[in-house]
């Protein structure tokens, strides 16, 4: 299985890349495939219509769309802004819905988040979690909200410093694989008719 994770974050120092790499880390003991993408990769202007239609997708977009539809399952680690979905993310989300099929559709996706308050970025995730459904991504129930980022992570980045969040975040991330791994369009098994 191939599992694509990405902090939805510009900020080199964000807090976000920082759980999405031990992430991606907890995903590859599991045994499976990851990809760990930096979303300044994935540079687009803001959505504007007629741009599309002059333009067409933005080459940010269109390579974007091209890693999310070659996985099998997404981990997203994505900040709060205002009790919101940041704008850098929505953007992507809005051009991602200008491809048909969609290349969310069908999609088990993983949401995370950590914010440098207590509210841990819960309701930027709640928000986040309507675009990523109607586009037709299967976004997981359980989720991680890490609150008081700038104290979170052991020294050296490789961990949480707060064990029991530490094992919360590789309980869930071996339950969403587990998850993946039986409802991926991919990976479903083939009936007999």
């Amino acid at each position: 299985m191939h599992v694509f994770v990405m902090a939805a974050s510009l900020r080199r120092a964000s807090f976000n890349r920082k759980l999405a790499a031990i992430a991606a880390q907890v995903a590859r003991t599991r045994g499976v495939e990851v990809e760990l993408a930096d979303f300044a990769d994935y540079l687009m202007p803001l959505y504007d219509g007629d741009s599309e239609s002059s333009s067409g997708m933005p080459a940010g977009a269109r390579a974007l769309s091209t890693r999310i539809k070659a996985a099998d399952a997404l981990i997203f680690s994505a900040p709060e802004y205002n009790n919101s979905i940041s704008g850098p993310f929505k953007n992507a989300i809005d051009w991602l819905s200008r491809e048909k099929p969609y290349p969310l559709m069908g999609k088990p996706l993983l949401l995370m988040a950590v914010s440098s308050g207590r509210g841990a970025g819960l309701v930027g995730l709640a928000a986040g979690r309507i675009p990523l459904a109607y586009l037709g991504a299967h976004v997981y129930p359980g989720t991680l909200g890490v609150g008081l980022g700038a104290t979170a992570f052991a020294d050296d980045g490789s961990r949480l410093k707060d064990e029991g969040m530490q094992k919360s975040l590789e309980t869930l991330v071996a339950d969403f694989l587990a998850h993946a791994a039986r409802t991926a369009p991919a990976h479903r098994p083939t009936t007999k008719t």
